[in-house]
């Protein structure tokens, strides 16, 4: 006789679903209430972005460990609803962190007018007409004669100037306003197109919607590269869902995002076998903003000729109307730039690492030497199964030595990082956010900066140990369980 088992109530059986549903939701709405506290306009809490950002990250190590028990049909939809859901919230103020969307937004305007961008400063009243109310507006004579602006002029930072020729005061939201724009071909083609379409008086939701969509565009390409891989889908949600992304590549907009999404269609298509189209895009990448080209040693590993003749095209075509319209005007603000931030000299936090050995000339010696033994290891050692592991650590150490100001360089190094799982250089990351976002003077600010970096350096060294001790082990036990030749042949 056999006894028949029931079976479990129905809403029993979907009580853990419903509870891990409830459980996920919970920190994704943490996750967006945090990111609405870092960008809420008038917060008089000053370290808000940094205090919320590494609270983010503890939310997201959460919300990511619930998502992998998820189903494996389910994730993309989630986590793709979950990226709007935090990219809406990111675009609901205006840039809280950084100002250089406006400057992205102006050059889209003079090029809409049929100008180059880089024939005029901002400052130059010749372009006086173009002038939208949202990045300029009158200012006023100080003590010693010095233009003042109001502080919330524009909702973000206001920037005091004079106008040239007429030197009245002006203020706007355009940093460095004295100056031609910086940026290259591939970002000013992105600019005109953000702004083609829209009118003059569109503020900076335009810059930061397509920071959204780039964002989810490149969550679905790691999508199909971790299916590729038969990586778990969840893993992903390190991208979209981090508060990192939603901050630098949303709610600042930073066309830093379009080089990093281009470096990553650079490698996959690579990995699929087309170096001619993967040397076009890494030329587009590079003539967005320079940096990407640190990226090159992973990417030479397959036809490196045709690739680099590809690059060097694309990069150069992409110049040509620019070139035949300013001149050598197109290099703009860059050997200006490269000054100011320090990398033409030593002090302040530019090869941080190095100046913790040397003092002097030598810190970036010292660090161009590190770069190049980096840079040759890298381009030994890459092959199609390891090309996002070794793009991690070229990316990743080379943000790491020359240690930038500016922590939205790092949007081509997040997409690798999740691909390769190396966790630890999310460590670099966060050092880069608190040199940038860390409210601190002199004498502390460089000790800080110095000890962040430094940390990062640790992690970085303990995750290269720890992998290394593993591999170790399993090659250790493989020996161990392969018969040796002697009993091999005794049991032929």
């Amino acid at each position: 006789m056999t006894v028949a088992i029931p079976s479990p109530p129905a809403d029993s059986a979907q009580r853990p679903t419903l509870r891990l549903a409830a459980a996920l939701t919970a920190l994704v709405l943490v996750l967006a209430g945090l990111m609405w506290w870092m960008v809420v306009p008038h917060n008089p809490f000053e370290s808000a972005p940094i205090v919320g950002t590494f609270l983010s990250w503890g939310a997201l190590i959460g919300a990511v460990s619930l998502l992998r028990r998820i189903p494996r049909r389910r994730v993309g939809a989630i986590l793709i609803a979950g990226t709007v859901l935090l990219g809406l919230v990111a675009v609901s103020a205006p840039p809280r962190t950084s100002n250089d969307s406006a400057r992205y937004a102006w050059d889209g305007i003079v090029q809409k007018a049929g100008i180059s961008p880089y024939s005029y400063v901002p400052v130059d009243e010749t372009l006086a007409e173009l002038r939208p109310g949202w990045l300029f507006a009158s200012g006023a004579t100080g003590d010693a004669g010095r233009p003042v602006c109001a502080k919330d002029l524009f909702g973000t930072e206001s920037v005091a100037a004079f106008g040239y020729p007429s030197g009245n005061p002006l203020c706007t939201a355009i940093n460095r306003p004295h100056v031609p724009t910086i940026y290259p071909p591939t970002a000013e083609i992105y600019f005109l197109g953000v702004r083609a379409a829209i009118p003059d008086s569109a503020g900076y939701l335009p810059f930061q919607l397509g920071g959204l969509l780039i964002s989810v565009a490149v969550t679905l390409m790691l999508l199909g590269a971790l299916a590729q891989r038969g990586l778990p889908l969840h893993l992903a949600a390190v991208w979209g869902w981090s508060p990192f992304v939603q901050l630098e590549a949303v709610n600042n907009a930073h066309v830093d995002l379009l080089g990093g999404a281009l470096i990553l269609a650079a490698g996959m298509l690579l990995t699929g076998g087309k170096p001619l189209r993967s040397g076009m895009v890494f030329g587009a990448a590079v003539a967005t903003k320079l940096i990407p080209v640190i990226a090159a040693p992973a990417l030479l590993f397959r036809r490196p000729a045709r690739f680099i003749a590809a690059a060097l095209a694309t990069f150069a075509l992409l110049y040509v109307p620019y070139l035949a319209a300013a001149g050598a005007g197109v290099l703009g603000f860059l050997p200006g730039y490269l000054k100011e931030e320090g990398y033409s000299q030593s002090g302040g936090t530019r090869f941080g690492l190095a100046q913790l050995l040397s003092t002097g000339p030598w810190p970036p010696v010292l660090s161009a030497a590190a770069l190049a033994v980096i840079a040759l290891t890298v381009m030994r050692r890459t092959r199609p199964g390891n090309l996002w592991e070794q793009q991690t650590v070229m990316i990743g150490l080379t943000l790491l030595i020359i240690s930038p100001n500016y922590p939205w360089y790092a949007l081509m190094l997040l997409p690798f990082i999740v691909l390769s799982r190396r966790w630890e250089y999310v460590a670099v990351i966060l050092a880069l956010d608190i040199i940038y976002m860390l409210p601190l003077k002199e004498p502390f600010s460089l000790p800080l900066h110095q000890a962040a970096l430094f940390l990062a350096a640790v992690a970085v060294s303990a995750g290269f140990w720890w992998r290394r001790r593993k591999g170790l082990q399993l090659a250790a036990l493989a020996g161990l369980e392969s018969p040796t030749p002697v009993v091999a042949a005794a049991t032929q």
